[in-house]
């Protein structure tokens, strides 16, 4: 190609807690990039300190693209790969979804998390920083528009929701209290004993005398009794238990926040198809609704919200 070969360990640097060092990498690479007019450069692997090469976990080929991508600060960043961008839903449950053609940083944060994909997550962020769009493409359909990633816009979609994701694996930690609400400190201790064994919570629904900590099932797999004793000590409920088998499904869509009713039509959804709901949740931003259901019931309610949202 006649290009300029960039050895990645000379430009992409970890620190010596084998973490990511992006500051210094896009010092470096900006650096190195202003006097190559067209590059190469190698993903999946940086240096150490120490001089030693460090791989990525995975998607390094992603990172290193956006790295180089903010260095020079780009247009736009194209990643090509194997799919034509992102889809509404996993077409391993629905057949032939949607495509998703334009999807904001935020929305992706959101479907990424509840196990979409196509990008590595950690890819996004060098970008997003700079503001600079992605464009994922298909090597092997390269006339596909596939997706575009943009930090904000103005284009709605005549679906409202953006696309649908989620994951299996959860359990819930069920707490009642009389008066709990009116307990100084209630929460506080709730979330402190699962701070004491390094347990990260993903949601917090919560009543007047009913609390739920949304977990991974991993994280407590043979440790639910200790958990619930260390409760009973430190708020001493009227009544704890754990429910496991929990699926969480995420409806994210920008349009959602102006369209009465999406809620509405999420639920009836879920209850026309025969599923009983039993958790959900609505962050502030009305970017996402998420819905938590009994394993066994997942494939069949991510079907029926989207030909809710997306009829033929």
């Amino acid at each position: 190609m006649g290009f300029e070969f960039i050895d990645a360990a000379e430009v992409v640097f970890f620190g010596p807690d084998k973490v990511f060092n992006a500051d210094r990498t896009n010092l470096f690479m900006a650096e190195r990039l202003l006097s190559a007019k067209r590059a190469v450069i190698p993903g999946f692997y940086g240096s150490l300190p120490c001089g030693e090469i460090k791989t990525f976990s995975r998607g390094g080929s992603d990172i290193t693209g956006a790295v180089v991508a903010r260095a020079v600060m780009a247009d736009i960043y194209e990643n090509w790969t194997d799919v034509s961008g992102f889809l509404m839903c996993d077409p391993r449950i629905v057949d032939n979804p949607l495509p998703i053609s334009v999807i904001t940083y935020r929305e992706l944060r959101e479907l990424s998390y509840m196990g979409a994909t196509v990008l590595h997550e950690d890819s996004i962020f060098p970008v997003k920083i700079a503001g600079i769009p992605i464009s994922i493409k298909n090597t092997n359909f390269p006339e596909h528009p596939g997706t575009l990633i943009v930090s904000e816009t103005n284009v709605t979609t005549p679906q409202v929701i953006t696309g649908i994701a989620g994951k299996k694996g959860f359990s819930v930690v069920h707490l009642e209290k009389d008066m709990m609400n009116q307990e100084v400190g209630f929460g506080m201790k709730v979330l402190q004993a699962f701070y004491d064994m390094n347990i990260c919570f993903e949601h917090l629904p919560s009543g007047i005398d009913t609390m739920s900590v949304i977990v991974d099932s991993s994280f407590i797999q043979g440790r639910e009794t200790f958990l619930l004793n260390k409760l009973s000590r430190m708020v001493n409920p009227d009544n704890v238990f754990i429910e496991p088998s929990l699926a969480l499904i995420a409806i994210v869509g920008r349009g959602m926040v102006n369209s009465p009713g999406t809620a509405s039509k999420v639920f009836s959804a879920i209850a026309k198809a025969g599923i009983n709901i039993k958790m959900i949740d609505q962050g502030s931003s009305e970017l996402n609704i998420i819905v938590g259901v009994e394993e066994k019931d997942f494939e069949e309610a991510i079907r029926a919200v989207y030909y809710e949202f997306c009829k033929s």
